[in-house]
This record gives structure tokens, C-alpha cells and sequence, in this order.
């Protein structure tokens, strides 16, 4: 997702990437780009301890060259079947680091450095909604995510907005039917990652939204 994100905002936006690992078929598609068009990719890796430290000097270093941003991105996550019995404290905290802290330690880092009514966007998942019964720990951590919406929203405001999307089957796992998982929403149709990018432009672009988790899934939870 993020990968799709950034390519199709990489064609009028300057960017900075973050990522734990490397970004999978980075160059290619950064040749394809614009001249005008800048991207810088960072290391965040949400197993480091050193982290929060990482972050801070990564943004400082930015904002020393007088770099702001407009909106903030935050896509992270992984996304295990964990049925209830299998449950172990590695595992839990493993997602939990991944799907929840990290957002959150992004968000503290990012927040300071967005322009006045700048939008700090958080990709979560309809899960929020109707939690799922083997990825209930993944729900757990979207959820959490979903809390934070209106409480950043809150405590940020009125210089920087908060915005969640709850999305629903944009890019389905390999291996699983899409024919099946468009059959289960209103639209009979999966998302796009057009569709995302529809979405955060509206909330990058509406001046008087924030605290809100907008839902973008077909309908699904009215199926």
C-alpha cells in the first residue's frame, strides 16, 4: 500500500519515505519521475531501540533545512492470522510494536514539523468496525489507532488536523480470492489505491475536518 501510495503522490508532491526495509523496486519507478520531483526515504524500523532518537534527529535534521510538510501519511502494519489459543506475549507485543506503537511514535515525531492546518493521516481498517475472529489482536491495535484520531485531533489542534481512514479490501492478500472478498461489499468491487489517494486528498484538502475516522469500504459493514 505504501508503495502504490507513493508512487501514484510521487508524480506532484515532493515526498520523504519511510521504511524499515528497503522500498521494493524503488529506482525504477523514481527514474520515471519528474526532475522537479525530489524523494528522500529514511530508516525507521520499529524493532530499534533507538528509535525515538532516530526520529527526532531525522525530523530535526529536515526542519533544519526549512523543509514542512503539508500532510503526514501514516501507513503501517502487519496483518497475521493469530487465532485465539495461539496467542503468546512475543506475538502480541510483535503486532502490538508494529501496528500500534510505531503509528504513534511516527505521529509524535511527524506532528511538530506539518504546516499550520496541516493533516496528519492515519490508514486503519474496518476492522475498527467488525473486528476479525483470527486477526483479533490486529483489530486490537487498529483499533487503538482509531482512538488516537480524536484524542491527536484534540490535543493538536487548531494547528495541525487528524484524520483516520478505515479501509477495506484495497490490495488482497496473495493467495485469497478477490472475486469472493468484492462479493461481501455494497459496490461488489474492491478498492483501488486511487481510491486511498482520492480519499486523503479530500482530508488533506478540507480545512474544517479533523478527529474524524472516515470509512472506505465498498459498504461492507452494511452488507
Amino acid at each position: 500500500m505504501g508503495l502504490a501510495l507513493a508512487q501514484e503522490l510521487a508524480c506532484e508532491h515532493n515526498l520523504v519515505l519511510t521504511s524499515s526495509q528497503p522500498w521494493r523496486d524503488e529506482d525504477p519507478w523514481k527514474k520515471q519521475l519528474s526532475s522537479q520531483t525530489q524523494i528522500r526515504t529514511l530508516h525507521w524500523d520499529a524493532s530499534d531501540p533507538a528509535l525515538v532518537s532516530q526520529m527526532m534527529a531525522d525530523m530535526e535534521h529536515l526542519g533544519a533545512e526549512g523543509i514542512q510538510f503539508q500532510s503526514a501519511i501514516l501507513v503501517a502494519g502487519i496483518f497475521p492470522e493469530q487465532p485465539f489459543g495461539s496467542w503468546t506475549a512475543p506475538m502480541l507485543q510483535e503486532i502490538f510494536s508494529t501496528n500500534l506503537a510505531f503509528p504513534m511514535l511516527a505521529a509524535q515525531a511527524m506532528a511538530p514539523h506539518l504546516e499550520d492546518q496541516g493533516a496528519l493521516q492515519i490508514l486503519l481498517d474496518t476492522a475498527i468496525h467488525r473486528p476479525l475472529s483470527k486477526r483479533l489482536p490486529y483489530s486490537a491495535s487498529k483499533s487503538g489507532l482509531a482512538a488516537l484520531v480524536p484524542g491527536l485531533a484534540r490535543l493538536l489542534a487548531p494547528r495541525v488536523r487528524v484524520v483516520g481512514h478505515a479501509l477495506g479490501v484495497v490490495l488482497p492478500d496473495e493467495g485469497s480470492d478477490p472475486t469472493h472478498l468484492a462479493e461481501l461489499n455494497l459496490l461488489k468491487r474492491n478498492g483501488t489505491p486511487k481510491d486511498v489517494l482520492r480519499a486523503l486528498r479530500y482530508a488533506a484538502n478540507s480545512p474544517y475536518l479533523t478527529g474524524e475516522v472516515l470509512t472506505l469500504d465498498g459498504g461492507r459493514r452494511w452488507a
